[in-house]
């Protein structure tokens, strides 16, 4: 019992390590800036690769933030917590997954003197978050600016403008092509709202071989399959699809069946059983008179027979996943038992169904499919690595596309909305009173850090080209920003390079909200596993009988 004004102990076990107070807050912001320094050169046009080796000596060469830090191991919690935001940034608006890690590790650093001289983190803190309310509130209504979605030209700059700085920038007219095709294939519009989804229905298949200049988007599906039987029709005009989700093959047993056979006649007739339910499950099927058959399960030998008699094409094991892109292209529905086949199930849209070969394996097209609502990318590349690197940036091309889609706003890009939101932070720190202005301005200031990245990276002279950034913003000009190419200053309106604005906006939030919780963090205590009353015991016994001996 503790009496008045006892101080009440905190009592640890010998299993638990404990580290309290500024030491904690100290690590956490040196592996936050550790994290932010590893991929700081990934930032902008002149971007430097990283090359990754796993334990299994496979190699990763990638500038994206997110597959750079997937494949490090940290030890330190903090570091953990950084490497998670760069995960959830991509899952959520695909792109900036760079920027948000350069931007957490920056705020963190900035933070560290305040706590050197005594502030209180709780202080810094709610300076931090007013200016995270501010940014969004000056983003949403003075510094966005609106795109028209229907103009097609502007759009496609966007998308060149964020692929830009990554491998494929080379080839940034492909990729912004491919990626627009991609979404205005897959976005269905229902009464008040508009749905992209695309992971389900957006497929990239990498085919090494050939030149990156001969990817393009098909509109329709493409599988890595073959026809059942050799003999089956490998190119079919205006196909009727069936798809299925059982197989086409005699029941077995579900559970332990035991089958009693009392005379020679029983197994004949029950290998006739066998046959006389394949023949009627085949019949169902030729009952709506399909060119084509996709089933997720098997086909037996005999099935096929009586597919190929009726003049049907089939293929097998295909997966569920697949299943659904066919059935958004033709028009089909996929049935789970054959003796529910109607007409209305049978896909129609398709063009043309093909098997083709390329290098060693087969590949079954399903193209040219009227209003399709699902699409697969086909990549061609010299090697597994290129073709690798080269998915990863389309992915960031299609969520780009997808948010812009979805919102419609713009914010001018090469670090110009960074420096515009500084210098408004700056002038609105003026007017806050007390302490917490200065944990304010920190923001402002550690937001400089993108506009400092991208000319650090193209080798420019930094402070001078930043101080020629900062006079030209006090001027009023707030969308010139760094040419990431050759480390000049350019109006971005007529450079034509632009962001979407969920993806600052996510940025900013995730950088600050993050760097709230690390500050947050006064205490670490790390508990091993305990040790169970018998083995200590035993352990115990054994120390004593050692003892014993040693006397």
């Amino acid at each position: 019992m503790f009496g008045p004004g006892a101080t009440p102990i905190v009592v640890l076990s010998q299993n638990t390590k404990r580290e309290s107070g500024k030491k904690v807050q100290r690590e956490n912001i040196q592996a936050g800036k550790t994290i932010a320094d590893i991929i700081r050169t990934c930032l902008g046009p002149q971007a430097m690769l990283k090359m990754l080796m796993d334990p299994m000596g496979g190699i990763v060469m990638t500038n994206d933030g997110n597959a750079i830090l997937r494949e490090i191991t940290v030890q330190h919690p903090a570091g953990k917590s950084m490497i998670e935001i760069a995960r959830t940034t991509d899952e959520e608006v695909g792109d900036g997954t760079t920027s948000v890690i350069v931007l957490a590790g920056e705020m963190l650093a900035n933070a560290e003197p305040f706590l050197e001289q005594g502030l209180h983190p709780t202080i810094i803190i709610k300076g931090y978050k007013q200016a995270l309310e501010d940014i969004i509130v000056a983003l949403n209504e003075k510094l966005s600016v609106p795109l028209d979605v229907k103009n097609r030209i502007k759009f496609a700059e966007i998308i060149k403008s964020c692929v830009g700085t990554k491998f494929l920038g080379h080839w940034s007219d492909l990729a912004c092509q491919i990626a627009l095709e991609a979404v205005e294939t897959v976005v269905l519009n229902h009464n008040d709202h508009q749905e992209i989804d695309i992971k389900r229905y957006v497929k990239i298949e990498k085919l090494p071989g050939g030149a990156i200049e001969d990817s393009s988007v098909l509109k329709g599906v493409m599988l890595n399959k073959d026809v059942t039987h050799p003999k089956m029709k490998r190119f079919i005009k205006k196909p009727r699809i069936v798809l299925l989700d059982c197989a086409l093959e005699y029941k077995k047993g579900e559970s332990q069946t035991n089958l009693e056979l009392l005379k020679e006649t029983d197994f004949t007739r029950m290998l006739e059983l066998e046959e006389e339910y394949v023949k009627k499950i085949c019949e169902d099927i030729i009952s709506v008179k399909p060119d084509v058959l996709f089933t997720e399960k098997g086909i037996s030998d005999l099935a096929q027979h009586y597919l190929l008699k009726a003049g049907i094409s089939a293929v097998r094991r295909v997966r569920k996943s697949d299943n659904n892109r066919i059935a958004r292209a033709c028009h089909a529905t996929i049935v789970n038992r054959t003796e529910e086949l109607q007409e209305s199930h049978v896909g129609t849209g398709a063009g043309i169904f093909e098997v083709k070969k390329i290098g060693d394996d087969y590949f079954c097209f399903i193209v040219d499919c009227q209003d399709p609502k699902a699409c697969t990318i086909v990549l061609r590349g010299a090697s597994k690595d290129i073709l690798n690197e080269s998915e990863r940036n389309i992915q960031d091309a299609l969520h780009v596309a997808k948010n812009l889609v979805l919102e419609p706003k713009l914010v001018p890009g090469g670090g110009a909305i960074e420096m515009s939101i500084s210098r408004f932070l700056n002038e609105k720190a003026a007017v806050l009173a007390g302490i917490e202005q200065w944990p304010y301005k920190s923001v402002a200031r550690a937001l400089e850090i993108i506009p400092r990245t991208l000319a650090q990276n193209c080798g420019s002279n930094t402070v001078r080209v930043l101080t020629e950034l900062r006079a030209v913003h006090a001027a009023g000009n707030t969308t010139w920003g760094i040419n990431g190419e050759f480390g000049d200053i350019v109006d971005m309106k007529k450079y034509g390079i632009w962001e979407p604005l969920t993806v600052k906006l996510q940025t900013y939030k995730t950088a600050i909200e993050t760097a709230i919780l690390l500050l947050r963090i006064d205490d670490i205590v790390a508990g091993s596993k305990k040790i169970s009353p018998e083995r200590e015991n035993s352990t115990l016994k054994h120390n004593l009988t050692e003892e014993s001996i040693k006397e």
